[in-house]
């Protein structure tokens, strides 16, 4: 299988979108119920200009969603992936990788000083590809969500992709 192309979503990626996120809702990652079979994939508050996607011989396979923590001013210099997904059929070919890669990558063009993410406890292939690309666990918050018959905990991920002013006087 080819390499990944990533590049910016377009309105039109809406239904390949939409049906990867069908094909992929688990409890595993997700905290809200499962999509309905028409529920739009772009939002008003997350449209196309908030994600990345991945395509493999001009088919789109995977998507990573790109956002804010909160909406304070005081935390703008912060991105934060809000969801990522890869079709079935293209798993295990470095679609997500690629996707993370990508979104560190827009982030550091961005000027962000830094990205984070939170992943659920039980995920465990999730959390290796985050730390294999350079988050660490910046903290947990145990039991957070009751999914499935099962409490899971919350974990919150960073990395820093610029040197604080300060860190770089000392250093």
């Amino acid at each position: 299988m080819p390499a990944p192309h990533i590049r910016p979503a377009r309105s039109e990626d809406e239904e390949p979108l939409r049906r990867i996120d069908l094909e992929t809702w688990s409890y595993l990652h997700a905290v809200s119920p499962p999509p309905g079979p028409d529920d739009p994939f772009f939002r008003d508050t997350c449209g196309p200009d908030a994600h990345l996607v991945a395509e493999i011989d001009g088919a789109v396979v995977g998507y990573v969603r790109l956002g804010f923590p909160t909406p304070l001013d005081s935390n703008i210099h912060v991105r934060q992936i809000r969801g990522l997904a890869v079709a079935g059929a293209a798993r295990g070919h470095g679609v997500g990788r690629a996707l993370v890669r990508a979104a560190v990558a827009e982030a550091r063009q961005g000027g962000f000083r830094r990205i984070t993410l939170r992943v659920l406890g039980h995920n465990t292939a999730a959390r290796k590809l985050y730390e294999s690309e350079g988050f660490v666990v910046e903290g947990v918050q145990p039991e957070e969500f009751h999914l499935d018959g099962r409490y899971v905990d919350d974990v919150l991920m960073g990395q820093m992709l610029t040197v604080p002013a300060e860190a770089a006087l000392t250093t």
